[in-house]
């Protein structure tokens, strides 16, 4: 479910603590983003599942 984001979520992790770590405000501004693209990706895997999951569920009940 979360895997599509989560490299996505560490590597953004890391650079910000890189760039705390050596003062450098863009390497820790590209971390933000990273980390950010990594939730959204998340978030559309997740949507994609439930869309998945109301679509198996309305077949089942039309053949009732």
């Amino acid at each position: 479910m979360g895997d599509k984001g989560a490299m996505d979520k560490m590597k953004g992790k890391a650079k910000q603590k890189a760039g705390k770590i050596m003062g450098d405000e863009r390497l820790k501004g590209e971390g933000r983003a990273d980390e950010a693209k990594g939730r959204a990706k998340e978030a559309m895997s997740d949507a994609k599942e439930n869309a998945r999951g109301v679509k198996d569920s309305m077949k089942g009940k039309s053949r009732s």
